[in-house]
């Protein structure tokens, strides 16, 4: 199947966008962090996910809430979408208050076979310029698999992960809300219970895999000495409002190891590089 979309390989979209100090500010807040950034301040890490919005009207969106595909991403027939992970290099900083272009393009559509089934994985690149030049190069891997009649089991609380560094956080129905409107992702599996819980068969709202990103890379932000230069992340299992959502970390040579969990499952695991 993978096969019927590589003409959609190396299609590049362009898109410009002003990082405006109030949407990063936003996510701090809702995180309850000082929503204290200003014009010229660093753009805090990943919060370049808030920018370069892909807004279509009602007609222009799937059942999912999801831009419909065909457009600039292929139009994959497997219902289930989800961001699975990526790798970031930051090169050079980005400033609140200018000017950033994003160059998005399609790198690789590949299929494989899991244990839920059939599987497409779409790589997408994204280089991000500022005023001072390249300061970001990305891949997103993106997964897209078929529909399942069985539903992954709710998260049981269990005791505190084994963890150098680690917070809890409450990932209940408002911050899923709130990240969804920031990063202007319409997936209703993150703030529409009965989409999620009848249609997708989820025990409850899918926490976003980015936002558990962003959290991991703020904590080791906090914790290590050096400039972060490299940053990998992927999903294990997806993580459910209800339940604490505990972000963790470990000191590591060059860096830092960092995962997300509930209970005694782990959801998202990481590597920082300084």
């Amino acid at each position: 199947m993978a096969d019927n979309y590589q003409d959609w390989v190396g299609r590049s979209i362009t898109t410009l966008d002003t990082l405006d100090p109030q949407r990063s500010n936003a996510l701090l807040a809702a995180f309850g962090q000082e929503p204290d950034g200003a014009i010229g301040d660093l753009l805090p890490p990943l919060h370049h996910w808030l920018y370069f919005w892909d807004v279509q009207p009602p007609a222009a969106l799937g059942h999912d809430g999801h831009p419909a595909l065909g457009g600039f991403l292929p139009p994959v027939p497997l219902p289930r979408r989800m961001w699975a992970g990526g790798r970031l290099a930051f090169t050079g900083p980005l400033h609140l208050g200018e000017v950033a272009r994003r160059v998005s393009t399609i790198r690789a559509i590949t299929e494989k076979t899991g244990r839920s089934g059939r599987l497409i994985f779409v790589t997408v690149a994204h280089d991000i310029t500022g005023e001072g030049g390249l300061a970001i190069r990305e891949e997103q891997d993106l997964v897209y698999r078929e529909a399942s009649a069985a539903s992954p089991p709710a998260p049981v609380p269990g005791p505190l992960p084994a963890a150098t560094w680690q917070e809890a956080v409450e990932c209940d129905a408002t911050l899923l809300f709130r990240y969804s409107a920031l990063t202007m992702n319409g997936h209703r599996i993150h703030y529409d219970r009965d989409f999620a819980t009848g249609q997708e068969r989820y025990p409850g709202l899918v926490v976003h895999g980015p936002m558990q990103a962003t959290l991991m890379l703020a904590l080791a932000a906090r914790q290590l000495a050096g400039p972060i230069r490299h940053y990998e992340y992927r999903g294990l299992a997806p993580a459910f409002d209800g339940t604490a959502l505990h972000i963790c970390g470990e000191p590591a040579e060059g860096g830092a190891v960092m995962w997300t969990q509930q209970g005694a499952a782990r959801n998202m695991e990481a590597r920082v590089s300084c």
